[in-house]
């Protein structure tokens, strides 16, 4: 298959974090069966950073986008005021005549402003640095903008709250197109976090539910994850957060959208599925390994999460 072509948009005051953060996953993903082609292009071919150091290589914008292309515009430091620079108008200009639907376009943090003045953002969900909502809301008035949110994705747009939350989209971007195998080998070895976009749980359970921002929620996530056949009680998922049971329950459902204990039967049965296709295992054997009471336990709870009956074969 054709390599996908992702163009980095690189503008004046370009905050290094949010080009390096998800370009190099990118990088990396290409290394276990990506198809990447990075391409750095911009209004000036020497973009000075946020740090104050010039970027160079950088091409012009180009006329055209091909098919499937990915423009990826990382944020900025001073993009308020700098939304009147010269560079950035024309950059705003020239987004309004390459970008079609074919074109899938991700703005990392301040760059939603970018994208908003370009008119990309209307009628879309959307989000950018919390600082900047407010903003996004003036700048893009016709658009849904959603507070406290890692990233959303609405069609072929996608936008994210900046600095780290840049890696956690494209990490996404990268389960959808490579496969979640190849993004949890990514996070491996960045060494982040892998969280997902909640309207998307279909491709793993284990990626699932983790589009929040909340650390104490994350802790317990990671935990269960990383042993789901083992009995998590409220009381020691509560321990990890460092919070009362009943306070991780609501903190569960507010920051996580479901229960601790979906959560973690939801975690059981993703362990469990492969299992499933083994026919010299007897379901009792199963559901043990699983961490359910017995095969009876596990039916029902399959019955419970998934809405029908457990059938092998």
């Amino acid at each position: 298959m054709d390599p996908i072509d992702v163009y980095f948009v690189l503008l004046p005051g370009v905050l290094l974090t949010d080009f390096a953060g998800p370009a190099e996953a990118l990088r990396i993903a290409n290394g276990f069966g990506g198809r990447f082609a990075l391409q750095h292009v911009g209004p000036e071919p020497r973009p000075r950073t946020s740090l104050g150091l010039a970027l160079d290589g950088v091409a012009p914008l180009p006329a055209q986008l091909p098919a499937g292309a990915w423009l990826v515009i990382p944020g900025l430091s001073s993009t308020v005021e700098g939304l009147g620079q010269a560079a950035i108008r024309a950059t705003i200009d020239w987004l309004r005549q390459v970008w079609r639907p074919d074109v899938k376009l991700l703005t990392i943090c301040s760059a939603a402003l970018v994208a908003a003045s370009a008119g990309l953002l209307d009628d879309r969900r959307c989000t950018t640095h919390h600082t900047l909502t407010e903003r996004l809301r003036a700048l893009a008035p016709r658009a849904r903008v959603e507070d406290d949110r890692v990233f959303v994705i609405d069609g072929g747009v996608a936008t994210s709250a900046g600095v780290t939350t840049g890696i956690d989209l494209a990490l996404e971007l990268i389960a959808a197109e490579a496969g979640p195998r190849t993004a949890l080998e990514v996070a491996r070895d960045m060494v982040v976090w892998l969280r997902r976009d909640g309207d998307a749980p279909q491709l793993s359970p284990f990626l699932a539910h983790r589009n929040h921002l909340h650390p104490a929620i994350h802790r317990v996530q990671d935990a269960i994850s990383a042993d789901p056949s083992r009995g998590w009680p409220l009381a020691e998922m509560a321990r990890i957060a460092c919070v009362s049971p009943r306070h991780l329950a609501r903190l569960f459902r507010e920051h996580a959208g479901i229960a601790p204990l979906d959560y973690r039967q939801q975690l059981q049965l993703a362990h469990v599925e492969p299992l499933l296709a083994d026919a010299g295992r007897s379901l009792e054997r199963i559901a043990e390994a699983g961490g359910f009471g017995s095969a009876r336990d596990l039916r029902r709870v399959w019955q419970r999460q998934r809405g029908t009956a457990l059938r092998r074969g």
